[in-house]
């Protein structure tokens, strides 16, 4: 992919804007603390592999109104639902003065058979399709392929288990994968104290992909019935640190503006392993700079997950 024809240290921008389309259009990655995928495998399942999820801090700000009850997902082992994932990604660059240009990675629509197991939820991945004439072609081998979650009590996901298919393309594993993460960054983890309707209460977790992150969302339990719940969330991201030092010593930029924050709306029945409906969006605008030359690269990024039939 040819980004730039700046003469000046235009490598560094090169490897900039494909680190951003993997790290931040969707504001999740692998943590930097993750095994690369081959470095792991389970016995459950030929060609899985593990790959840690950074762990969240939850801080309870208001129980709302009685009654109140811990709330924690909860499905039976081997209760099953049929749910669809949907994830895009936008992102948008200009170098200086140059031309805007689109380095959106493409929708995907991925239907899910989720069964409650001892890790979590065990998934079989259907009939994927994108409206991308390119990689709609090789996602036949994704269809029967599988993947799951680790889930803790409190339903944070504490790990991805993913199966790719052996004569997938890396294009097609790399952008199921990544609709994966996207679903993992955004789920709902309950607090350990009782609430109600209107509790309010906040979940930080760490982001790492070329720039750390914090991410921050705040939650709120809307509605109530039972086992089905409808949690709204409000969204931010930040950067840890000013200084996206790139890999295998590429350079460095600063980070000059970041501005990313999104919301959204989930609905869960605490009996099934998944969430039955919802849209989050996440989206906002970076610069970052190359301090040598003053060279800037501007982002406009945006992504969204979507669960329901």
């Amino acid at each position: 992919m040819t980004v730039l024809s700046y003469p000046v240290r235009s490598s560094i921008f090169a490897l900039a804007a494909t680190l951003s389309l993997s790290s931040f259009v969707s504001g999740c990655s692998e943590s930097a603390d993750s095994p690369a995928p081959e470095a792991e495998s389970t016995q459950a399942v030929k060609n899985e592999v593990t790959v840690p999820i950074s762990a969240v801090t939850v801080a309870l700000v208001d129980p709302g109104e009685g009654p109140h009850e811990v709330l924690a997902p909860h499905p039976a082992m081997g209760a099953t639902q049929q749910v669809t994932l949907r994830t895009t990604n936008r992102i948008r660059q200009q170098i200086n003065n140059q031309a805007d240009q689109e380095l959106s990675s493409p929708a995907l629509t991925i239907p899910l058979t989720a069964a409650a197991d001892e890790h979590g939820a065990r998934l079989t991945i259907g009939k994927v399709t994108t409206p991308d004439a390119k990689l709609s072609g090789g996602l036949g081998p994704a269809e029967g392929s599988h993947a799951g979650f680790t889930v803790n009590p409190r339903g944070a996901i504490t790990s991805l288990r993913l199966s790719p298919p052996a004569d997938a393309t890396d294009a097609v594993r790399s952008a199921i994968e990544q609709a994966f993460y996207q679903a993992v960054y955004s789920a709902v983890v309950f607090p350990d104290e009782p609430i109600g309707v209107g509790a309010v209460w906040t979940m930080q977790q760490q982001v790492s992909g070329g720039v750390t992150l914090d991410q921050i969302t705040t939650a709120r339990l809307a509605e109530r019935d039972g086992n089905r719940v409808v949690v709204t969330v409000d969204v931010m991201q930040k950067p840890k640190s000013e200084i996206w030092n790139l890999p295998n010593d590429a350079g460095m930029l600063t980070v000059e503006d970041f501005v990313m924050k999104g919301s959204g709306t989930v609905t869960m029945d605490l009996g099934l392993p998944l969430p039955i409906d919802g849209l989050i969006s996440l989206g906002g605008d970076q610069t970052y700079a190359d301090p040598e030359t003053l060279t800037r690269l501007k982002q406009s990024t945006g992504s969204t997950v979507q669960w329901g039939g």
